[in-house]
């Protein structure tokens, strides 16, 4: 037996020194990716009766890098040279490191941090990793979530609570002009949920009283005191009523023409039948009207709609609403009240809208996101959404783009190409 065979064999090294059996391997594979490799490396370690203790792999532009925990066998030496041929073969590179740990629960404090950029530059996730670190926080690992029409990326985050991470973050976002969520890493991301959203300028584009009043002619009086309201400058009731009296005598008709000239916002239509796919809830609750809102949840198949309703006699708007009106508070009721029918706590429910008179409503919800908010709903939300495709609200409980797109193509919807 020559020496290298004995020092193989007896974990000798060839220059004499004794070298002590590791209890486990970490084996990193690195090179291009093709059919086969998994099985070929791990047909290899099968020969040694190792038990896997840890295994991850990504493929990245072709590129593959898959890492094995093992469990040290007493001869790991020629485990060493047989994975080493094994890899010649496949023409790939590897390096195995030996006295890593086990497989251990990562530290407290688990959080999904999710990015959103269009585009998505190095110097803002330079900047949001580093706050990461600063706090000291440990980024575990990283998923693609979507490259197009934004980039989404999401961070597995351990050592922080996720509120704390979630302050810096936000002023990091802010900063760098990308989104960034801040979730707690637990079973709620799995689960069912109810989705409570707003109407205006979140569902659909535009607000449907300053269609109303453009045919009303009075489009200018009502869009300046919409915009007052939603900064949260003047109470919304008493902006409603009085945007509301400036309707009398308008043809009830144009109910149906503002309706049939709604634009729903990039994405509506995806987000809502990915997540009713997978068993999701659906309410809308609109300080609007519920002659557009009830047609708009059918049109959907939104399982809850809560709205205003204005009055009509004689086929003509009176300039009054009926009942009590749906404002602040009211929708924060309304989304307790439909969690309840559903069945599911207020924690698994996510709300998303754009104004002041939402702030109780996201505030009340297990996840509240501003969806292309005003600066003040922005500041008080968990989470801002700012790019404008409602369906990235999906990245953000965990669904990636080629999920959609997969489910979408078995149900016969074509999605557009993205860019090379």
């Amino acid at each position: 037996m020559d020496a290298l065979q004995t020092a193989r064999d007896t974990g000798v090294d060839t220059d004499g020194t004794f070298d002590a059996a590791p209890k486990t391997l970490l084996i990193t594979f690195t090179g291009v990716d093709r059919p086969g490799v998994t099985a070929g490396v791990f047909g290899t370690l099968a020969g040694f009766r190792v038990e896997v203790l840890d295994i991850e792999q990504i493929v990245l532009r072709g590129r593959l890098v898959l890492g094995v925990l093992v469990t040290a066998p007493r001869h790991w030496k020629q485990l060493r040279d047989a994975v080493t041929q094994v890899a010649e073969g496949l023409e790939l590179e590897v390096l195995v490191e030996k006295g890593h740990g086990d497989n251990r629960s990562r530290r407290d404090g688990r959080s999904h941090v999710t990015v959103l950029g269009a585009p998505l530059t190095t110097v803002a996730v330079s900047a949001i990793t580093g706050r990461i670190a600063d706090v000291g926080a440990n980024i575990d690992r990283i998923e693609r979530m979507a490259r197009y029409p934004v980039t989404a990326i999401d961070l597995h985050v351990s050592g922080v609570p996720p509120h704390r991470l979630r302050r810096v973050l936000a002023q990091e976002a802010a900063r760098q002009q990308v989104d960034v969520a801040v979730q707690p890493a637990n079973l709620l991301r799995h689960g069912m949920r109810l989705i409570v959203m707003d109407v205006d300028s979140t569902l659909v584009q535009g607000e449907v009283i300053e269609m109303l009043a453009e045919h009303a002619g009075c489009l200018g009086e009502v869009a300046a005191v919409t915009e007052a309201a939603m900064r949260g400058e003047i109470d919304f009731e008493a902006s409603l009523r009085q945007r509301v009296a400036l309707l009398e005598g308008l043809d009830a008709a144009c109910l149906d023409r503002v309706y049939e000239g709604l634009q729903l916002t990039k994405g509506a239509r995806t987000l809502v039948r990915t997540l009713k796919r997978l068993g999701y809830r659906f309410a809308i609750v609109s300080g609007g009207f519920s002659q557009v809102t009830d047609r708009l949840a059918d049109d959907l198949g939104i399982d809850f709609s809560a709205a205003n309703e204005l009055e009509v006699v004689d086929g003509r708007l009176t300039g009054r609403i009926v009942g009590a009106v749906v404002d602040r508070a009211g929708k924060a009721e309304a989304l307790r009240r439909f969690a309840a029918e559903v069945g599911v706590s207020q924690a698994a429910t996510v709300a998303v809208g754009d104004g002041a008179n939402d702030l109780d409503m996201l505030s009340a919800a297990g996840l509240g996101i501003a969806f292309n908010a005003k600066p003040v709903v922005q500041e008080a939300a968990d989470t801002s959404v700012n790019v404008p495709f409602l369906d990235a609200i999906l990245y953000l409980l965990g669904i990636t783009r080629e999920e959609v797109e997969a489910a979408d193509a078995e149900a016969g919807f074509v999605t557009p190409a993205p860019p090379l």
